[in-house]
């Protein structure tokens, strides 16, 4: 995974292709990475969200479900899914792997969510 620098500014960029929807192969181009290791990083996780491979982190799998689903429903639906994918769901699943994800893990997450109680000892 090459990244390049921009010898007239010193930022790096990254030059990679990848196939679009229809199968086509497309250059995309990323530039104004302060680091060779921030350049690098864009790219690999871009080739893991545009090849569908399940082996990607929840966190961004999130952000690709984020960008497809916030044109299609209303700003106040969108608002209440986001926080809840923010507060109650990503803290928890946020560092395993697609791929990673069990009913036991879903599970486990259900019953702390069913155990949280607040301040004033309410649950959710």
């Amino acid at each position: 995974m090459p990244a390049y620098k921009n010898k007239d500014n010193g930022t790096w960029y990254v030059m990679t292709q990848y196939t679009n929807w229809k199968g086509e192969r497309k250059p995309k181009c990323k530039r104004g990475f302060d680091t060779k290791r921030e350049a690098q990083e864009w790219e690999h996780t871009f080739r893991q969200q545009n090849s569908g491979d399940m082996d990607m982190p929840f966190s961004a799998f999130v952000e690709i479900y984020c960008q497809e689903q916030k044109p299609r429903l209303k700003e106040s639906t969108w608002q209440t899914k986001e926080n809840i994918i923010q507060q109650k769901i990503l803290p928890y699943f946020e560092n395993y792997k697609i791929n990673e994800i069990t009913t036991k893990d879903v599970r486990a997450w259900q019953n702390e969510m069913l155990a949280y109680r607040n301040e004033e000892n309410k649950p959710y």
